[in-house]
């Protein structure tokens, strides 16, 4: 089984709040893929106790952040996201946001906290091989875009990240309409595969390769072939209205026929990640690790 890394995105929490961090998070549960008839994993749906991310928040800000977290942006963003402490020394000011095109400045003082996928309990990765998962560890990496993806109002929002001297700094943000998003053709057809359980079986490679956990070993996992008719009863819950995604590439959305989705909860061990290949002008479903 193609294994998430577990400790991605996490470790700045155990840098800075070790002592809360399953406290604080447990609260959140775990996201059950295998089980139908749970809610979507719509991020409007999804949202961990605020009070408890709150208190989060509060002790990351009383709590200076370790030089080591800027070793790896991973550990930075953590950080970022969830202290205002952090955003008001990390965001270079004046701000400058491509507004659909048209440039404006934000001042501190306008500044408002941004939690991203803090709230959301989960975060997703959406890839276009397997390689580029290796760069959210890599030390030397200097630019870094955070995406909110929103496919209900049709729009996306960006945010740069550079490391400046050693440091990791919010450089700029932009808006734009998710047409003008260089993977819009996937993201519509990935909003419309999970919230259409028609369309969705419809869109499934023949056979999907499925591992998951073995029900008669929990330390095992099982690896087996599922035909469309089988789908319903396998079927997870996937995220869909709002993705987060974050971009490690320099390049990443080249023009292949491959997307890989990652979906990883956070500080519950929830992990799911999905191949779709695009065979003509059709996105299918192809594999599925859980």
């Amino acid at each position: 089984m193609h294994q998430f890394d577990r400790n991605m995105m996490r470790k700045s929490i155990f840098l800075v709040a070790a002592a809360c961090f399953s406290a604080i998070f447990v609260t959140t549960g775990c996201m059950n893929s295998n089980t139908p008839g749970q809610d979507s994993l719509e991020s409007d749906t999804i949202i961990a106790d605020t009070a408890i991310q709150d208190s989060l928040s509060e002790f990351i800000e009383e709590t200076p952040m370790p030089e080591a977290a800027d070793e790896i942006f991973d550990d930075f963003f953590f950080n970022f996201a969830a202290s205002r402490k952090v955003q008001r020394e990390r965001i270079d000011f004046p701000l400058t946001v491509d507004n659909y095109g048209k440039e404006k400045i934000v001042e501190q003082k306008q500044w408002q906290m941004e939690h991203f996928f803090m709230r959301q309990g989960f975060y997703t990765l959406i890839m276009t091989n397997a390689k580029q998962r290796q760069y959210a560890k890599d030390t030397k990496l200097k630019n870094v875009t955070v995406e909110r993806i929103d496919m209900n109002r049709k729009f996306v929002t960006q945010w740069y990240f550079a490391r400046v001297n050693g440091l990791w700094h919010m450089t700029s943000m932009k808006h734009l309409a998710l047409s003008k998003h260089p993977d819009a053709t996937f993201l519509s057809f990935y909003q419309k595969f999970a919230t259409d359980s028609t369309f969705q079986q419809q869109s499934l490679f023949d056979p999907v390769t499925f591992t998951g956990p073995d029900p008669e070993d929990d330390f095992s996992t099982m690896t087996g072939e599922l035909m469309p008719e089988q789908w319903p009863s396998f079927a997870p819950q996937m995220p869909s209205g709002v993705l987060y995604n974050i971009i490690y590439a320099e390049k990443p959305y080249p023009q292949t026929n491959t997307r890989l989705l990652y979906i990883c909860g956070i500080a519950n061990g929830f992990q799911m990640d999905m191949m779709f290949v695009r065979q003509g002008s059709k996105w299918l479903l192809k594999k599925m690790n859980t």
